[in-house]
């Protein structure tokens, strides 16, 4: 037990991962800035400062958006949906699954309130008591998508938070003086007995419930932004379906994409091992044949939907203006999947972590090619135009991942990545089975 306790807390004290962290915070800081300066420019010169303007209103921000909020959802699905089906293998890495979730979120929100042209006010999407009886407009996706956000984030937080709260007492009890009263009072006056336990169990369950109902309704309630509109190749009911799907399968590429190097770098081979790697191979390939299910089935609608303006919009992607996006996409996120069929790809984490990266750039550029396409080429071609990116566009999408590199690194530093308890409950257990 001590042995889990001294290899999960010492990890970020040795000397040299302390300044191969140093390093790596320095160049996250960039990306902050590099975002800071972004939005700064934002703020003075308007939304105008981006590509958008008629016929697309909408561009990398709103991709990116999208593409943010589908990231966070590996981790509910680690953490919450295999604890209420009781797999034991998801307790080496849904710490780290979760942390992403809630830095993911965080990335996601940022957009939708730059966008709004007026970010000071985006207290006016949330209904309180007002001066002047005005309220929000329910019938706007943007309500809806903080409502879902906003949901999603504080169910997340606190299913983080709860699950972290032993490991915290265990903190308070090896650090001494201001760190001691630091990890005291985050502790929450644990001491482990029999009662808190089981109330710690029954919240803990609880959450995670409310946490599986969200992986579904929150990327539903962000294709609604599309759905509920009339623009073709957006006016789909395979929308709900088809954004969990893809949530998911961007969300579990991503999480390879961290665990893979952190693995290495911190030498966690022994906590999580092969055969870990290999299960959420597989979980990416389940959700990878989903989405390859709902490109088939986008092609499908559009061919035999009677509308013109779809079908011009499926003859597009197949082979005329959107087509080189369009079959890169497929090439990324439905040919290389194709490699985790055979095992001895699963097994390679740095073949899979190369797999990883192509399926989640992949993954965005469809984000992309959902967001523009349709806008770009709506009901008449007289209201046709094209979009171009600025380099603010670009620099606000660099500066989100150095943000979501930035919150990374503060926790891996701060927090133990790997749940010490549930590792300890590992150790019993297979203490137990081997009796």
């Amino acid at each position: 037990m001590s042995t889990i306790t001294a290899a999960i807390t010492g990890w970020v004290r040795d000397p040299q991962r302390k300044l191969a962290w140093r390093v790596a915070m320095g160049i996250a800081s960039l990306g902050v800035l590099v975002l800071f300066v972004a939005i700064g420019w934002l703020f003075v010169a308007g939304v105008g400062v981006w590509g958008v303007g008629s016929p697309v209103s909408w561009g990398i921000a709103i991709s990116s958006f999208v593409w943010w909020i589908g990231i966070g959802h590996a981790g509910t699905l680690i953490s919450a949906i295999l604890l209420l089906c009781r797999q034991r293998w998801r307790n080496p890495i849904n710490r780290f699954a979760e942390a992403m979730t809630l830095v993911a979120i965080v990335c996601a929100a940022m957009y939708p309130l730059l966008h709004l042209g007026r970010p000071e006010y985006f207290y006016w999407l949330i209904p309180y008591p007002s001066t002047y009886a005005y309220w929000p407009q329910f019938r706007s996706p943007l309500v809806w998508d903080m409502f879902a956000i906003g949901t999603y984030g504080v169910v997340s937080l606190a299913f983080w938070y709860l699950g972290l709260i032993p490991d915290l007492a265990t903190m308070r009890d090896r650090a001494t003086g201001r760190r001691a009263r630091v990890w005291a009072l985050l502790a929450l006056g644990w001491r482990g007995s029999a009662t808190q336990w089981f109330h710690h169990r029954q919240a803990y369950n609880l959450l995670a419930g409310l946490a599986t109902a969200l992986v579904v309704s929150v990327h539903s309630v962000v294709s609604f932004d599309f759905a509920v509109t009339l623009l073709p190749g957006w006016h789909s009911t395979v929308f709900p379906v088809y954004f969990v799907a893809g949530a998911l399968y961007s969300g579990m590429t991503m999480l390879l994409i961290l665990l893979i190097p952190l693995r290495a770098w911190f030498g966690l081979h022994d906590f999580v091992r092969p055969r870990h790697i290999e299960l959420c191979a597989r979980l990416v390939l389940v959700a990878g044949l989903f989405t390859a299910y709902g490109y088939f089935a986008e092609q499908l609608f559009g061919w035999y939907a009677g509308d013109l303006s779809s079908v011009a919009l499926v003859r597009s992607h197949s082979f005329g203006h959107s087509a080189p996006l369009y079959w890169t996409v497929i090439a990324l996120n439905v040919g290389l999947l194709q490699l985790l069929w055979v095992a001895r790809v699963r097994r390679n984490t740095w073949a899979l972590f190369s797999i990883a990266v192509g399926i989640n750039v992949g993954m965005w550029l469809e984000r992309y090619l959902i967001v523009i396409d349709s806008l770009e080429r709506g009901f008449l071609p007289s209201g046709w135009g094209e979009y171009t990116a600025t380099i603010w566009d670009w620099a606000t999408l660099l500066g989100s991942f150095g943000l979501f590199a930035a919150f990374m690194l503060l926790f891996i530093r701060f927090v133990p990545m790997i749940s010490m308890t549930e590792m300890r409950e590992l150790l019993v257990e297979d203490d137990g089975d081997a009796g």
